[in-house]
């Protein structure tokens, strides 16, 4: 890339060089949706005169807690700024070539409520200049502020404000990236957790078609709220927030501190199920017409490549040693409601253990969902299923497959471990190289075989699935007494 600076539709943009990479770092691709603007969709930003510099992240959206002060993520002195206008996004471009080069868009998780594509662990530099490719990272509204659907209350409200704001995100890639080397016909999304639920929903919306061509989902799938759900949570966040029916200006009026602090009196006033999310994607007419599997298994994502999968242990980030074993019939009725099955029975098929309670977490909500989700797709596209089964024995956090701990090693930024104490062996070192590869050749081609692993497609007949361990191996159905028990065959 001979140049820095790049002329956008709405203005001149001015990046850096570091490390065989071109980076932008805070380029809006929306206007702040601040004042009168907050709660309503998101809009095109405003041209800008001269050189913009985009040598810094934009601030991260409104979230609580110190999620963000993490070690894992990088060494720092002061804690992002957070701030409602934070509709940014930023770029890492190969500096090897001028051609058209296939785009990754990264949708960062965090329960919908945490979370910024500037984090260090979603670093794109290594991903960029390892696939010749570009790579893209962006904010979307987080908590009440991005996922409370008020739209019961009036038209002038929209439901899934964050997932609009992600395709706001994407139209702006299709519509700029290829001043910056990318081709916008080789878009891939792909994400984690919340993320990959979100991308669960934009495979269902009417209003993505046509945005991106393959999509990689790890550790989430179709996650939603049905709509007299997400009204009991709207009418409960206006009672704390103090507003009513009649009188809605509060929701302009309070600050952004108030705002958070009305969603966690809500969590805490346990009038929701606790194994729900309060904030989270909608069933809606108008953004999200249909539940995700159910669109998926209609053809709404016809023709688009899928890899999904998820972690041997997820539940163990948020069940562990130091949670309580909740009541058996509050996870009965969890299960239910997320299922669809006898709840009951579904208890008794683990021990009322720390560790029963993180297999229920990890089964029903994570691998339960993906499987569903994939046999969804084979009947329209393509699909390849994978399981990550990496841990580091006696490690506190990493001791075993965790939820999130993928993420490193699809970016390659195992360095980043050094700050959680793990210093990575050479077979790990291989994994991250091999995963990423296989990451990069799927964003190329849309196929995430490689030389050196054959990874055949999913399908029904033989459910081929990757397991990505310090020895990477192929199997046939993995789990299958649990996945006829829980999905049927």
């Amino acid at each position: 890339m001979e140049t820095t600076q790049i002329r956008t539709q709405y203005g001149e943009v001015q990046g850096v060089r570091e490390n065989g990479a071109v980076i932008w770092r805070g380029i809006p691709y929306a206007e702040p949706p601040v004042g009168d603007l907050r709660f309503h969709m998101p809009r095109p930003p405003q041209p800008w005169e001269g050189v913009r510099e985009a040598t810094r992240f934009g601030p991260v959206c409104p979230q609580p807690g110190n999620e963000l002060d993490n070690s894992m993520f990088g060494p720092s002195n002061a804690r992002p700024v957070q701030s409602e206008d934070c509709l940014y996004l930023n770029i890492w471009a190969s500096d090897k070539s001028t051609e058209k080069r296939p785009v990754m868009v990264w949708i960062h998780g965090g329960a919908f409520v945490t979370g910024a594509g500037s984090l260090p662990i979603y670093d794109g530099t290594s991903l960029a200049v390892n696939g010749d490719m570009i790579v893209v990272t962006i904010n979307y509204r987080l908590g009440p502020l991005g996922f409370l659907d008020l739209s019961s209350y009036g038209n002038a409200y929209a439901a899934n404000l964050g997932l609009l704001d992600q395709i706001a995100a994407l139209e702006w890639v299709r519509s700029n990236i290829a001043a910056f080397g990318g081709d916008p016909e080789k878009v891939t999304i792909f994400g984690e957790s919340a993320g990959a639920m979100s991308i669960g929903a934009l495979l269902a919306m009417p209003s993505a078609k046509g945005l991106f061509r393959a999509a990689i989902m790890q550790s989430g799938a179709s996650q939603v709220l049905p709509p007299e759900a997400a009204k009991r949570i709207a009418d409960g966040y206006l009672r704390e927030l103090g507003a009513s029916p009649d009188d809605l200006s509060v929701l302009h009026s309070a600050s952004t501190a108030e705002l958070l602090q009305a969603a966690e009196r809500l969590r805490q006033s346990g009038q929701e199920n606790i194994l729900s999310l309060l904030f989270q994607p909608v069933i809606h007419p108008q953004t999200l017409p249909v539940e995700p599997v159910v669109a998926i298994e209609n053809g709404a994502a016809k023709d688009i490549a899928l890899i999904i999968g998820t972690n041997q242990d997820e539940g163990s980030l948020f069940i562990n040693q130091s949670s309580q074993i909740l009541p058996r019939e509050q996870v009965s009725g969890a299960l239910e409601m997320m299922t669809g099955l006898n709840g009951d029975h579904l208890v008794d098929q683990y021990p009322m253990t720390v560790q029963g309670q993180a297999q229920i977490m990890t089964d029903l909500f994570f691998w339960r969902s993906a499987v569903r989700y994939a046999q969804a797709q084979i009947a329209h596209g393509p699909v390849w299923m994978y399981r990550f089964d990496w841990s580091q024995p006696g490690h506190p956090w990493l001791g075993t497959a965790t939820h999130a701990a993928e993420i490193a090693f699809v970016f390659n930024n195992l360095p980043l471990l050094r700050h959680i104490g793990v210093q990575p062996d050479e077979l790990t070192t291989n994994l991250a190289v091999q995963m990423q590869k296989a990451w990069i050749t799927f964003a190329h081609t849309t196929t995430p075989a490689t030389m050196e692993i054959p990874w055949g497609d999913y399908k029904k007949h033989d459910r081929t699935t990757i397991i990505f361990d310090r020895q990477i191996n192929l199997v046939e159905d993995p789990d299958h007494d649990k996945r006829v028990q829980l999905i049927g065959d």
